[in-house]
């Protein structure tokens, strides 16, 4: 059964006076589309939503139910994202660092200045997102606020993927958010590469793609 994640990150930041800013980045791997990052603050003794857990264990309908909520019960949630311009200029990890800065500093502008904010990143540090902070290997299992990062921001780059699936049919985008699936990779033998697709990403790298 998926772990249920906790507020005891919460609650440690509360009891200095201070946020959590949880934040957690869904994409990296995809041969095409960005890479999406989300960053969450909840209020102190906010009530814990039930079915809050990492995004890659939740049905999408379950989780399309459960944005609302998070955004309902937050102080905010911030979105941001690297395009695949960026990725394949910076490369997928200094790309992921880009997104979660954008989006740390998204919340951070939504936030009252004088309260201080701990930050909180899922996995492993990441020194190029240019803020202080801590991060924890499977945060979005382990830490609430990292979770509902997580859950809102797959959602948002899955309903991204759905829509560039009605321009580009025939890679299962829709199903597969560029994922290198079979279909995918079936699709791209056939199609060819899309100016979405990520060109230093293999198998896309071997491909000609369009300018």
């Amino acid at each position: 059964m998926p772990q249920t994640p906790s507020l005891d990150r919460e609650v440690a930041a509360w009891d200095r006076q201070a946020y959590l800013i949880g934040v957690d980045e869904v994409g990296r791997g995809p041969l095409a589309g960005p890479v999406v990052a989300a960053a969450a603050v909840f209020p102190p003794h906010v009530v814990r939503l039930r079915g809050v857990r990492d995004s890659k264990t939740l049905p999408a309908a379950r989780r399309a139910a459960l944005v609302p909520k998070i955004l309902a019960r937050a102080v905010t949630v911030a979105v941001a994202a690297a395009s695949v311009r960026e990725i394949d200029r910076l490369n997928i990890r200094v790309a992921t660092a880009l997104a979660m800065r954008r989006a740390i500093t998204r919340a951070r502008a939504a936030l009252d200045p004088a309260v201080p904010v701990a930050i909180l990143l899922d996995g492993l540090p990441m020194p190029e997102c240019g803020y202080e902070h801590d991060a924890l290997v499977e945060g979005d299992r382990l830490c609430f606020s990292v979770a509902a990062a997580g859950i809102v921001a797959k959602q948002v780059r899955d309903h991204l993927m759905q829509r560039l699936a009605t321009r580009y049919p025939g890679y299962g985008w829709e199903r597969n958010a560029g994922y290198g699936t079979g279909e995918h990779t079936g699709a791209l033998q056939r199609l060819g590469p899309t100016r979405h697709h990520r060109r230093s990403f293999a198998p896309v790298s071997q491909m000609a793609l369009p300018l």
